[in-house]
């Protein structure tokens, strides 16, 4: 792996969910293996999603104290602030890839942050939005 990685949610979610079993397992090893390379990054969108679905919509929900230590150690990865100029080209990305907006509010914030690769699993495997590659790790 090589340059700046964008992390969506639904990987840092998996990553902490206990009932996700083989998905669980890869996205812990892809998030442990950015924070050996420094080179994981992700938005306050990702950190805001991940906390309200560990805690609230997992069938076994992460103890809010341990969720709050989630957000506290993802931090450092926000590179770039959410601004209106993000939102903006959000909108515009949307329309341009046929993705939903909060779906395309990650990849301006990916863009922002340098990253060449955006792990989600809910955007296309392999499609290439505003130059930054979808990559699903957990295929």
């Amino acid at each position: 792996m090589s340059g700046v990685a964008f992390v969506d949610s639904s990987i840092l979610i998996y990553a902490h969910d206990r009932d996700a079993g083989p998905r669980r397992d890869r996205a812990r090893r892809l998030c442990e293996q950015l924070r050996r390379e420094s080179s994981g990054c992700l938005s306050v969108q990702v950190l805001q999603e991940s906390y309200v679905t560990v805690t609230r919509k997992l069938r076994t929900p992460v103890a809010r104290a341990q969720a709050q230590e989630l957000v506290r150690t993802y931090a450092s990865w926000v590179a770039s602030p959410t601004t209106p100029v993000t939102v903006t080209r959000a909108t515009e990305l949307s329309e341009a890839a046929e993705i939903g907006f909060w779906h395309a509010l990650i990849v301006p914030a990916a863009e922002q942050s340098g990253a060449e690769t955006l792990y989600s699993e809910d955007l296309n495997d392999g499609q290439v939005i505003a130059g930054v590659r979808v990559v699903n790790p957990l295929r």
